[in-house]
């Protein structure tokens, strides 16, 4: 896992209880806003992420927490009762699939809540755990090979919700960060990483993450950079596969590091190896 490592390289002013805002625009699974949550405290926190997916969720876990847990226990029971569940983990992923793809996840509504269920159902059922859509934004992960999935985990839920209970979340592109950043402010970007050129996994939204996005991205970096905002951002490492700079020269004149990481997502479990990522900051640990 990457937050040990990440948090050795928290700016001083996060330490000291001296940042006022956190921002983390491509939140994820938001292990790091969690951690920075539990650890220090900020008068404001802006989560945000292009995928209506994963809004949906965050928003219902902050809003209607006890239906999305009651939700979930009908869904674990009726997994495990299903004499086939093979059959029913694509029953539901095609109830999934059906649902708008255009949604504005930011206009909540309770009919929000068995999407989010669904969400949490599929992520805790298909291979692997992984969020992956295809082009036309339908999951498309198969089912996993787990004998007793954790589909419910109430106190957790109930954990998150806490933490979002003042947060704002919202489906937005990553440059909005503009409209909060400050020098005040501590932003983690955590994108879709730049995929190495063996790799075929390259997004989890119908939208690639190309290396134009990589290069729009460093430019929000460097207007935020001259807000004032401290700033940390991860990737892969393109020379763990040969002589590849990409990131050396776009980020130029900012600190980076190189750490080691195991990568999961892999079908051989003998490629589940340490290999580089790359750490950047606009700051001196």
């Amino acid at each position: 896992m990457l937050l040990p490592q990440l948090t050795e390289k928290f700016p001083n002013k996060l330490l000291c209880g001296a940042i006022k805002k956190y921002i983390e625009p491509f939140v994820g699974g938001g292990a790091v806003f969690f951690d920075i949550a539990n650890s220090y405290s900020f008068e404001k926190a802006y989560l945000f992420d292009i995928n209506p997916e994963l809004i949906i969720l965050y928003n219902v876990i902050k809003n209607n927490v006890s239906d999305l847990i009651n939700e979930l226990d009908m869904l674990q029971k009726n997994y495990f009762s299903s004499d086939n569940k093979k059959e029913f983990y694509y029953q539901m992923r095609n109830e999934y699939n059906a649902f708008d793809k255009k949604i504005n996840a930011n206009a909540y509504s309770r009919s929000f809540i068995r999407r989010a269920a669904l969400t949490v159902f599929l992520n805790r059922t298909c291979f692997n755990g992984l969020f992956r859509v295809n082009s036309k934004g339908l999951f498309n992960v198969p089912i996993g090979s787990y004998a007793n999935p954790r589909i419910l985990d109430a106190e957790n839920l109930i954990a998150v919700s806490k933490a979002l209970s003042n947060v704002t979340i919202f489906q937005t592109d990553f440059a909005r960060v503009l409209e909060f950043a400050d020098n005040d402010t501590f932003i983690y970007y955590d994108p879709p990483y730049r995929p190495l050129k063996n790799s075929s996994f390259t997004t989890y939204a119908a939208k690639t993450f190309d290396d134009n996005e990589q290069i729009r991205l460093k430019k929000v970096f460097e207007q935020a950079h001259k807000m004032g905002a401290l700033q940390m951002l991860s990737n892969s490492d393109p020379t763990n596969i040969g002589f590849d700079s990409f990131f050396d020269d776009l980020y130029k004149g900012y600190t980076i590091y190189r750490i080691f990481a195991k990568r999961l997502i892999n079908a051989n479990p003998n490629g589940r190896s340490a290999i580089k990522e790359i750490l950047i900051t606009n700051y001196d640990v």
